[in-house]
């Protein structure tokens, strides 16, 4: 009989977090997928303030490749009343491997205009396309057994601009119930996997960064990306998404790329 795969992306042991495969990126086997540790930030920046404040922006920098090994995160939580900036450092075997910043804003009943706003579409029911990107292997990984993925616009087959709905399959963290915020970072992270511009058959564009700004927490399982990204002539490229859930527009997100031939 075969073993049943594991059921969450990480699991929780005391301080340490350990990842299964399901946070496998795409580039090495034995490194992470971006999106499954900036989620991991995420929710413990929220953890770290409580429910009265939201999370407006989270810029996450990879300074190494972060390995599917046990992990820990050092947190120093700010004071500030209406505005707290949380830095976060991931480590393992004793060397910082990324840090974050977590900018968290309390929450204050406004009263705002009413506006019509854009929508994806077409809806997640109405899509039927997968994400089949040349070159990304399938198996146990982030981007391929924890998101379902469902194609909205262009193709990620073919170079260029795409639209994607994204939903976690599986928990972020064992025994805690998906966050709308870990969903939408989660998924923030997938757009230059989803516009890509150069073959990654031939190419290695990996990001060193993540920012992702939400100007209100999605509603639903499903976040949508409205990617483009662009590749230039020294290495350096950016990929930029509007993020949205079923109602319209929750956010924007920035990847810088490290491009290289393979």
């Amino acid at each position: 009989m075969t073993s049943p795969g594991p059921t969450a992306v990480y699991e929780r042991n005391g301080a340490l977090f350990q990842p299964s495969g399901l946070a496998r990126g795409p580039w090495d086997e034995r490194a992470q997928h971006g999106g499954a540790p900036a989620a991991l930030l995420a929710h413990l920046a929220e953890e770290a303030t409580g429910p009265a404040f939201a999370l407006a922006r989270l810029t996450f920098e990879l300074t190494r490749p972060v390995p599917i090994a046990p992990l820990t995160v050092r947190i120093d939580s700010g004071r500030a009343r209406t505005a707290r900036r949380l830095r976060l450092e991931i480590e393992h075997a004793g060397f910082v491997i990324g840090r974050a910043v977590a900018l968290m804003i309390r929450r204050t009943a406004v009263e705002v205009p009413a506006t019509p706003d854009r929508r994806l579409t077409p809806a997640p029911a109405q899509c039927r396309a997968g994400f089949e990107t040349p070159g990304m292997p399938a198996g146990e990984s982030f981007h391929h057994e924890a998101m379902e993925i469902r194609v909205a616009r262009g193709s990620t087959r073919t170079p260029g601009p795409a639209a994607a709905w994204f939903r976690l399959r599986v928990p972020l963290l064992a025994g805690v119930a998906n966050t709308a915020t870990m969903r939408a970072v989660a998924a923030a992270d997938f757009g230059n996997g989803i516009s890509w511009v150069l073959p990654a058959d031939d190419f290695l564009f990996a990001n060193t960064d993540l920012t992702v700004y939400l100007h209100r927490a999605p509603e639903g399982e499903w976040i949508g990306l409205d990617s483009e990204t662009i590749a230039g002539a020294d290495g350096v490229g950016l990929s930029s998404s509007t993020l949205y859930d079923s109602h319209g527009r929750i956010g924007v997100a920035h990847q810088n790329l490290l491009i290289r031939p393979r």
